[in-house]
């Protein structure tokens, strides 16, 4: 559905996969049956050896091949993107304005709530 589980916003001095762990280690206590995620090819690498071992999950990298040729829509990687394009309707997301990235995953946080009550007040 693209709603999100967890947020970690941090500097641009820590690589993407760094990142991750620290995502996977604020949803240790909270997603004890996760499964299955998907990430995009910049995850690839040891990341998918630490999800393995320390939370007994699988994380799928979802590949753009070699032989295509312009713009393809990729399989899972679109929910992605359409999450990050709903963050644009709101405006203290759609450019960085915080300096404290706390404030900006709560901001994160706010704009999915949001967005979550209007989907169930339209039921």
């Amino acid at each position: 559905m693209g709603l999100l589980l967890k947020v970690v916003v941090h500097s641009a001095d820590i690589q993407d996969r760094d990142g991750a762990k620290l995502v996977f280690k604020r949803m240790r206590k909270y997603f004890k049956r996760l499964k299955l995620i998907w990430a995009d090819g910049g995850y690839a690498g040891k990341l998918i050896s630490f999800v393995d071992r320390y939370y007994n999950c699988i994380l799928e990298i979802v590949k753009r091949t070699d032989d295509l040729k312009g713009f393809k829509i990729l399989p899972k990687r679109w929910i992605v993107e359409r999450t990050f394009g709903w963050f644009n309707n709101y405006r203290r997301l759609s450019k960085d304005y915080e300096y404290d990235p706390k404030t900006s995953e709560t901001m994160i946080y706010i704009a999915m709530t949001s967005l979550m009550l209007k989907r169930l007040c339209e039921t």
